[in-house]
């Protein structure tokens, strides 16, 4: 029961989109994305009693385009808009994929590394966690669980369904690397989401570069794209005061939804898996780097790598962090988060250079915003019948 139930800071959501012809005709032929967003938005607000969301979508490569409703917090909130800051969750992981799949291409790192010569030699490691490989560890195919399973993991996540406080201390401590020891691979070897995996490479990234994650990620991708506002050490930002406070939703169980719940903040390894801070503006210049095919450069040649597929499946298919589904003959690829009280999307289109990203202020596993809106862009582009 307890692997069920472990489930903040990253998981793939509940991405229940129904088919809707004649909302992809509408779309087609009206060009009328304001309103199939917001039909989406309010029947979604509504059912799941969600506190806000940002929305941000960029259809076929053009201009970056910003929704907002409700606000920051229900007493003296302020209104979100495409400024409004969030905490992202596991979206930070698609950050630092890029960034090691930078550091891969300048040869500082190889996919192939394995975790006995990644990490330092006194640690301990089984014969089979000495095998991990670097990209095992960045595509979630390393066969190690979400997190560590002890009695100390699940008196925190006791306590969290009362009280929504952080359960993953003991992976953002250097103790992330104890259990190493006792791993065991899975028999059969396919994706199996891992925040311990990645607050694994975060631990590696301090250790083979000396420097943290921001330092690295804002050298290699915020600074060229200009994304001002997004940061893995939130309070630093200037906005940070005025940011979208996170709202109880599907968890924590025990506290009433639309509570506003505790931030979660972390200051070690699970920085680099979970630590990040942006808004809807900022997502899309990171976004629209991954839809141009003109752009050229280190920072592209790392996207290139982090996109690709390297476990095909029709749903969920691995990429570098990212997924992609392949579904009414599209191929979405996407990420998201939840910490806190926040869930988070982003994703793209390559083929229709369509993005959305969906940010919310509340927990919920129903995070389909981003997917129902990519698909239905994307057949409505496709759209060849009469509009009569």
């Amino acid at each position: 029961m307890l692997p069920l139930l472990l489930t903040a800071c990253g998981t793939l959501s509940e991405m229940q989109v129904k088919e809707s012809p004649q909302a992809v005709k509408q779309l087609a032929c009206t060009k009328n994305l304001d309103g199939l967003v917001d039909g989406i938005v309010q029947h979604y607000m509504k059912k799941e009693k969600a506190s806000g969301l940002a929305i941000g979508i960029i259809r076929n490569n053009g201009e970056a385009r910003t929704w907002g409703y409700g606000y920051t917090n229900a007493v003296n909130g302020y209104k979100i808009d495409g400024e409004t800051l969030f905490a992202l969750g596991s979206v930070s992981k698609g950050v630092t994929g890029e960034v090691v799949a930078g550091l891969v291409d300048k040869g500082q790192l190889s996919w192939d590394d394995k975790l006995s010569d990644l990490l330092p030699k006194n640690i301990l490691l089984s014969p089979d966690a000495r095998n991990i490989t670097l990209l095992q560890l960045a595509t979630h195919t390393s066969g190690l669980p979400r997190q560590n399973m002890n009695k100390d993991m699940l008196q925190s996540f006791l306590k969290y369904l009362y009280t929504g406080d952080n359960f993953y201390n003991e992976l953002d401590s250097d103790a992330v690397v104890n259990d190493l020891s006792s791993f065991k691979k899975p028999q059969k070897r396919e994706p199996q989401y891992s925040n311990l995996g990645y607050a694994l490479l975060g631990y590696i990234l301090k250790v083979k570069t000396g420097e943290d994650i921001q330092q690295l990620a804002y050298d290699f991708i915020f600074n060229s794209l200009k994304m001002s506002n997004t940061s893995f050490h939130g309070p630093t930002l200037k906005d940070y005061p005025y940011r979208a406070i996170g709202h109880a939703g599907d968890q924590p169980k025990f506290i009433r939804r639309g509570k506003v719940v505790p931030d979660w903040y972390f200051t070690n390894n699970m920085v680099a898996a979970a630590n990040l801070y942006s808004n809807a503006d900022d997502l899309l210049k990171y976004l629209r780097a991954h839809i141009e095919n003109s752009r050229t450069g280190d920072l592209n040649a790392a996207i290139q790598v982090t996109e690709k597929v390297y476990f095909e499946r029709e749903i969920e298919a691995a990429n570098i962090a990212w997924v992609t589904d392949y579904k009414d003959n599209q191929i979405i690829t996407y990420q998201v988060g939840y910490i806190g009280g926040y869930s988070s999307y982003i994703g793209f289109d390559k083929k229709h250079q369509n993005a959305v990203v969906v940010l919310q202020n509340s927990f919920n596993w129903s995070n389909y915003i981003g997917h129902d809106l990519l698909l239905k862009m994307a057949m409505a582009d496709d759209y060849r019948e009469t509009c009569q």
